[in-house]
């Protein structure tokens, strides 16, 4: 198998993990006096659910 099948296969697997993330960072934005430190796990998380859709239009793009 390619790297994009592979990419492919774990696209539910990424957006899991990255909605779970983004979860926590939200609640850690409400919960805390600073809310920075949480919109930044939020967004960490929203890159990593996005990453199967950015690898692949990345891999058609060469």
């Amino acid at each position: 198998m390619d790297p994009q099948q592979w990419l492919e296969a774990a696209t539910f697997a990424f957006n899991l993990i990255g909605m779970v993330v983004c979860l926590v960072g939200l609640t850690l934005a409400q919960k805390m006096q600073r809310r920075w430190p949480g919109y930044s796990v939020a967004v960490v998380g929203f890159i990593i659910a996005t990453l199967p859709m950015l690898s692949q239009v990345v891999l058609i793009r060469n």
